[in-house]
């Protein structure tokens, strides 16, 4: 039985796919969720000739703001349907290791996430972080299309 369920989110139309999927699954299994935005980490090197536009403090900010916008839309749906649910907004260079350790480190049964469907070239050369968590994952993953 699932008791724990990761859902990663990028604010896609997709992502909410997997948001609605997860709270199904949550409202029929008595399932709690966690909800994951994972942020880039700040762009520009000390040692870089380029000039930001935005300090670290601003930058940490604005794209703090925008993954909790995203897990917004979780914790509404999860609302309206009474789940337990807690959110986490993590900074990482590759999202899907950081989606499988927060799952790891929080305990969770399983990991609820969109695929964005790339095939063909693009889907091969740029791979897609679905695909890596679903390379790289001991724990089973629901992939939304």
């Amino acid at each position: 039985m699932l008791k724990k369920i990761l859902v990663p989110t990028d604010g896609s139309d997709l992502s909410r796919k997997a948001i609605d999927g997860a709270v199904d699954v949550a409202t029929r299994l008595g399932s709690s969720l966690i909800g994951i935005s994972v942020t880039e980490p700040y762009p520009y090197s000390a040692l870089s000739d380029y000039s930001p536009r935005e300090t670290h403090d601003q930058y940490q900010t604005r794209v703090k703001q925008e993954a909790n916008e995203r897990l917004a839309v979780l914790l509404e749906v999860a609302k309206r349907a009474n789940i337990a649910v807690e959110t986490e907004v993590v900074s990482a260079f590759n999202p899907y290791e950081a989606i499988i350790e927060t799952a790891k480190a929080r305990g969770c049964d399983t990991i609820f996430m969109a695929s964005h469907g790339r095939r063909g070239l693009s889907g091969l050369l740029l791979g897609s972080e679905t695909h890596k968590v679903l390379t790289h994952s001991t724990i089973p993953v629901v992939v939304f299309r």
